[in-house]
């Protein structure tokens, strides 16, 4: 695990833990504003039990850091329109305590508190937030054990290959004797279609018979019908 003096001086590693807002609530209840996402530097210091002037302290070294977490200070126009909300919320919460007015307002949400969690030195609630933190990193991080797994047997029936190739080859059987049906079926239409085409020649001669004996001229070769080769069709001629 991690020193906890790796928070205090390595801010690569501070921003890299963040995220785990969730620390805050497991280590000490934090009481926030009505939005349930904010606390003043007031709220802030009672949950850390450090004075505020403490807080200031670290914020005057490490602002750019806090801001860069949301931690933001408002004044003007953003402090009215954020004051009416809060204000709303504490009527609709039923309470009659309203935040007092100021010129500017202190801002801090969970990123930026568990960031200058990360900050505060002297702080017994910091110390304890940065240990569950290093805890619940190292937890994250470790590598599962390793364990050594028995690999699986090797099949050794012959008798379940023999009977799945047995299957394999009844299939491939079944295959050729559809296509051998098929083949079949096609040759006796292509004989069909000879005994026909054969019809017709033997009518087309006796054409030719009447047509000699008329004087008349014969049929040219290439429109004489032809029977059809076995197997397959007949090839038309360009």
């Amino acid at each position: 695990m991690l020193p906890e003096n790796a928070l205090l001086e390595s801010r690569a590693i501070r921003e890299s833990l963040t995220g785990r807002t969730d620390v805050l609530d497991k280590v000490k209840v934090l009481e926030t504003l009505p939005d349930g996402m904010h606390v003043t530097t007031r709220m802030l210091a009672e949950y850390y039990e450090v004075e505020e002037r403490v807080l200031n302290k670290v914020i005057q070294r490490h602002r750019e850091e806090l801001e860069s977490n949301g931690f933001c200070i408002l004044r003007g126009a953003d402090l009215e329109r954020f004051k009416g909300d809060i204000t709303s919320l504490y009527r609709e919460q039923g309470m009659t305590s309203y935040p007092q007015a100021r010129s500017s307002l202190a801002l801090w949400p969970r990123r930026a508190i568990l960031n200058i969690g990360m900050l505060l030195r002297d702080s017994v609630i910091a110390r304890r937030v940065r240990t569950y933190l290093l805890n619940v990193e190292e937890q994250t991080t470790r590598p599962a054990p390793w364990t050594y797994e028995e690999p699986a047997p090797a099949a050794t029936d012959i008798g379940d290959a023999v009977r799945h190739i047995g299957s394999v080859l009844e299939g491939m059987s079944y295959r050729l004797d559809s296509m051998d049906r098929r083949l079949t079926q096609t040759q006796h239409v292509v004989n069909a279609i000879n005994v026909e085409v054969c019809a017709l020649r033997h009518d087309v001669h006796r054409m030719d018979l009447r047509m000699d004996l008329a004087g008349l001229p014969r049929l040219p070769d290439d429109d004489r019908p032809r029977p059809l080769p076995r197997g397959g069709r007949r090839r038309r001629r360009g």
